[in-house]
């Protein structure tokens, strides 16, 4: 996978792209079932790097230090691998997520006591 200065905002879909060709040329997509057991163990890598950053767990003296920002990347890495092999465009799938959210919300987090009762009124 090619890496490039930086300059230059990557984009959802030439993310997509860029693993997609790295994967190809270094043998192949695994099984979906395998990528989620990847998936879970990186989120599991980026919610123990934030506990010992943020929460009350201190990393052991002779635990390797981490860079959050890495494990998630790491994170991306799996879900724009596994996107691709489900047939997933993540740039689609993640404008409609921001309509729904933008549709459901938009008033969710105002600070108007009567408008959250509202809107906890409205939630299947």
């Amino acid at each position: 996978m090619d890496t490039d200065d930086g300059a230059t905002p990557l984009t959802i879909a030439a993310a997509q792209a860029a693993v997609d060709a790295w994967i190809r040329a270094h043998g192949g997509y695994w099984e979906p079932l395998a990528q989620l057991a990847r998936l879970t163990e990186e989120v599991g890598e980026v919610a123990r790097e934030i506990n010992h950053v943020y929460g009350p767990k201190r990393k052991k003296p002779d635990e390797a230090e981490r860079v959050l920002s890495d494990e998630m990347g790491d994170l991306l890495y799996i879900v724009l691998a596994t996107a691709n092999t489900v047939g997933v465009d993540l740039d689609a799938a993640l404008r409609a997520t921001l309509a729904k959210i933008n549709a459901r919300d938009a008033n969710r987090y105002a600070g108007s006591d009567q408008q959250s009762a509202a809107d906890d009124q409205q939630e299947p």
